[in-house]
C-alpha cells in the first residue's frame, strides 16, 4: 500500500508541473477505472481525506437542493420558457435526487443520491459538443481553429414536414440552409464559437439568436449593431446549436455516434446516456436523415446522462485527454480547452469554466477547472488535489461552499485547521 501510495503521489506532484513533458508519464502510471462497474473504491482515509469532514461536505451538498421543480419541463417554462420563442421543442424529463460522486486519484471515494440514473445535465452537454470539434481538431479535419467555419460548410437542407406542399406554393420555401453566409457570419471562426465570441446572427431551428437571454431593450433585438467577432463575450445556445451543426457537416455522422466510438466507449461509460436534438433539428447529408444535436436542454434536448459517465469524463480532462495507454484527446487541445478567453478570463472552450485569479471558485486552486451546466450539474475538476467531484441537482451559490467543504477534508488542511 505504501509503495502504491508513492506512485500515486509522483504521479500527482508530475502532473502539476504543465509543459515539462512528464504529464503523459503521470497519466499512465495513474489509475484507471475498467468499463461500467468496474470502478475500485478507496475508503476516505486510504486518499489523505478526514471521513467526518467529507460527509459533511456531502451533507451540505444534500442541504442545497435546488428549489427548481424536479419536473424540468415546468422548470422550463419557468424560466427559459418565458422568452420570445421560448417553447419546448426537445425532449424533457423528471429528474432525480440530488446526487454526486467524488474521485480521488481516480478511486470512488463517496457517492450519494442516484449515481446511475441519466439525467439531463443541460449545459455540461457542451463540453461534449467541444470535444466532438477536439477530436476533429486532432484528426486534422479541421486544420485551424482559426479557419473560418465558413469553409468548412455545405447547404444544409432540413427535413421538414411543410416539405410536403407541391407546385408554385413552394416556390422560395426549399431553399438549403446557410448559416455562416453573409457578411458578419462567413467572417466567424471555430475559435471564436467554441468561446461564445461570435456574436453570430441568424435564426436556427426556429430560434433567433436574440431571444436567448435577451436584451431588457426590446427596440434592440432586431436592430442591434453586431459586434466584431471574437470582441465580445456572450453565453447564447442558438450560436451553440450553430456550432454543433457545423461539426456534423465536418463529421457527416451523427455527433452522438462520433462520442460513443472515439470517447464514451474507450473510457468504460455505460450504455445509458442520451444526446438528442430537437423535434426540427433533422437535417439530409448524404443520403440520410440526421439529427443535429443540441448543446444543452435550453429549449429541451441535450446530453441525459448518469453522474457515474459524467465522473468518467471529468477524470479524462483530469488526465488531460489521456486514458490508460490512449490519448483520447490531444494535451494541445486540452491546453487550448483551458486557455482563458481574452474577453471572458474565467472561461476556456465550451463549457470548461477556468479559474483564473479563483474568481469562479475562489475556494479552489487557480489551476481547478469545471464543467457547468444549468440545474445546477457541475463536474470540478482539481489537478493540484487529484480530484474530481460531480453534483447535480444543488443550488449555484452553493458550489463554491461544497467545493471548499471538500477540500477541507484534505487531511493536510484538516490537520492544518486544527492547530
Amino acid at each position: 500500500m505504501l509503495r502504491t501510495y508513492r506512485r500515486l503521489l509522483l504521479a500527482g506532484l508530475l502532473l502539476s508541473l504543465p509543459g515539462t513533458g512528464l504529464q503523459t508519464a503521470a497519466a499512465q502510471a495513474a489509475y484507471y477505472p475498467g468499463p461500467v462497474e468496474a470502478w475500485e473504491r478507496r475508503t476516505p482515509q486510504q486518499v489523505g481525506l478526514n471521513p467526518a469532514l467529507l460527509q459533511e461536505a456531502i451533507n451540505f451538498a444534500r442541504a442545497n437542493e435546488t428549489k427548481s421543480p424536479r419536473d424540468l419541463e415546468l422548470a422550463h417554462y419557468q424560466t427559459f420558457g418565458r422568452e420570445p420563442f421560448g417553447e419546448a421543442i426537445g425532449p424533457f424529463a423528471e429528474r432525480g435526487d440530488p446526487t454526486g460522486i467524488i474521485l480521488r486519484n481516480g478511486y470512488i471515494v463517496a457517492e450519494w443520491g442516484d449515481p446511475h440514473r441519466a439525467d439531463m445535465t443541460f449545459s455540461v452537454t457542451k463540453s461534449f459538443l467541444s470535444t466532438t470539434i477536439g477530436l476533429a481538431y486532432d484528426r486534422r479535419m479541421i486544420r485551424s481553429l482559426q479557419d473560418t467555419v465558413a469553409r468548412y460548410m455545405g447547404p444544409v437542407v432540413p427535413v421538414a414536414s411543410e416539405r410536403s406542399y407541391t407546385g408554385t406554393e413552394s416556390m422560395g420555401r426549399s431553399r438549403p440552409l446557410q448559416p455562416f453566409a453573409g457578411e458578419h457570419n462567413r467572417r466567424i471562426t471555430w475559435d471564436q464559437l467554441l468561446r461564445q465570441t461570435s456574436d453570430w446572427e441568424g435564426t436556427l431551428w426556429g430560434k433567433p439568436d436574440w431571444a436567448d437571454r435577451p436584451s431588457n431593450n426590446p427596440s434592440e433585438w432586431l436592430s442591434r449593431k453586431r459586434s466584431e467577432p471574437g470582441t465580445v463575450y456572450e453565453y447564447n445556445d442558438v450560436r451553440v446549436n450553430a456550432l454543433a451543426l457545423a461539426a456534423l457537416n465536418v463529421w457527416r455522422r451523427p455527433l452522438p455516434e462520433v462520442l460513443r466510438e472515439f470517447v464514451m466507449d474507450p473510457i468504460g461509460a455505460s450504455p445509458t446516456w442520451r444526446w438528442y436534438g430537437y423535434d426540427n433539428s433533422w437535417v439530409l447529408l448524404d443520403g440520410r436523415a440526421i439529427q443535429s444535436v443540441s448543446g444543452g436542454g435550453h429549449w429541451g434536448g441535450g446530453m441525459f446522462i448518469s453522474a457515474r459517465d459524467q465522473a468518467r469524463f471529468g477524470y479524462l480532462t483530469l488526465r488531460r485527454g489521456r486514458w490508460r495507454d490512449r490519448q483520447i484527446l490531444s494535451e494541445a487541445w486540452v491546453r487550448m480547452a483551458l486557455t482563458p478567453t481574452a474577453v471572458q478570463p474565467t472561461y476556456g472552450f465550451m463549457n470548461w469554466f477556468v479559474n483564473t485569479d479563483r474568481k469562479f471558485l475562489p475556494s479552489a486552486p487557480a489551476s481547478a477547472f469545471a464543467h457547468m451546466g444549468n440545474g445546477t450539474n457541475m463536474i470540478y475538476v482539481d489537478p493540484e488535489n487529484d480530484l474530481v467531484i460531480v453534483a447535480r441537482w444543488i443550488e449555484q451559490k452553493a458550489i463554491d461552499g461544497l467545493v471548499q467543504r471538500v477540500l477541507a477534508s484534505l487531511q493536510r488542511n484538516a490537520a492544518r485547521a486544527h492547530r
